[in-house]
């Protein structure tokens, strides 16, 4: 019988895809990028092991809530880390009318068939740039591409998202690279930007996990809105 290991859930979640959502932080990751604000999800440890079924009885009763435009979102962590039971759990879902969203980094690998059961892919551009990306994440960009090269194959309608940090990809140009690159793929309906914060600070004391942006101030919302603009 396939479990799943979850770190958390929020039940009425408002920026994790359309509508109202059911969102399913997932346990494990593969990356270690600089400013993550769920460290405690990288381990593959458990704390809430689930099925495929339960987790679904769990989600239908919030389904009056998710209206035309809500549903699920599987975010970790990475979803895509545990695919055996990802895909189970998005049958399940569709089995019973349910809206499903993927936010990943789009590293792992056995996704061929989860793409086919996820009505939205909300992909988390770290960075373009090979170099940077592997010093942002700890890993190698080439998964990145190989995922988004599947979700171009299937037609899987996506939204992109970066996150943005002060003095480091804070500029227009930084900004309309990023809006090019979306223009040239297909199925691309949104791009967001994400102002970098800090207050994860806490969680990676706890942990005894080193933080590698200690000094960096959060990033300005104003500013923020200002480049997402630019992306109009």
């Amino acid at each position: 019988m396939i479990k799943g290991n979850i770190d958390s859930f929020e039940t009425m979640g408002l920026v994790d895809g359309p509508g109202v959502r059911f969102v399913v932080f997932m346990q494990g990751c593969p990356l270690r990028c600089a400013y993550c604000h769920n460290p405690e999800t990288w381990l593959d440890q458990t704390k809430i092991q689930m099925t495929p079924e339960e987790l679904v009885k769990k989600i239908l009763k919030y389904k009056p809530y998710f209206g035309d435009d809500g549903g699920v979102t599987f975010s970790g962590g990475e979803p895509l880390h545990q695919p055996e039971f990802l895909l189970e759990a998005l049958k399940e879902c569709k089995k019973n009318g349910i809206n499903t969203c993927l936010d990943t980094s789009g590293f792992g690998d056995n996704y061929d068939e989860i793409l086919d059961y996820c009505d939205l892919v909300i992909l988390d551009v770290k960075e373009l740039d090979a170099e940077k990306y592997k010093k942002l994440t700890g890993q190698p960009i080439d998964k990145f591409y190989v995922f988004l090269n599947k979700c171009q194959e299937k037609g899987v309608k996506m939204w992109f998202r970066q996150v943005i940090l002060p003095h480091y990809n804070d500029t227009p140009e930084s900004v309309l690279k990023l809006k090019d690159f979306a223009s040239k793929c297909q199925n691309v309906e949104k791009v967001e930007l994400l102002p970098y914060h800090s207050m994860a600070k806490e969680k990676y004391k706890k942990l005894g996990i080193k933080y590698r942006l200690e000094n960096l101030e959060d990033m300005n919302k104003e500013r923020c809105r200002e480049l997402e603009k630019l992306l109009k």
